[in-house]
């Protein structure tokens, strides 16, 4: 994901992370900023994992960087759930 620069970084991240908040239920407590937030930390994550698996990450592609974004983010949002105790809203 290096190839797209911080502008890519910004809107995969910004769709992932909106994309997770749905999935987890925490849209209603997110704004715009902190899903690009989440999206970004979540592709960081999520590519660690993947790494960790012996993926190789750097040749995925647009759609695979954004399913790693996707996958990291709804880790990361389901640590800080766990993390405060939060329930998501119904």
């Amino acid at each position: 994901m290096l190839g797209l620069g911080i502008i890519g970084w910004i809107i995969i991240g910004g769709l992932a992370g909106w994309i997770a908040s749905k999935i987890m239920k925490t849209d209603a407590q997110q704004g715009i900023f902190l899903n690009i937030v989440v999206g970004v930390v979540g592709g960081l994550i999520g590519g660690f994992i993947l790494k960790l698996f012996g993926v190789d990450v750097e040749g995925g592609g647009l759609i695979f960087s954004f399913l790693t974004c996707l996958g990291g983010a709804v880790v990361l949002l389901f640590l800080v759930n766990l993390v405060t105790g939060r329930r998501a809203v119904r």
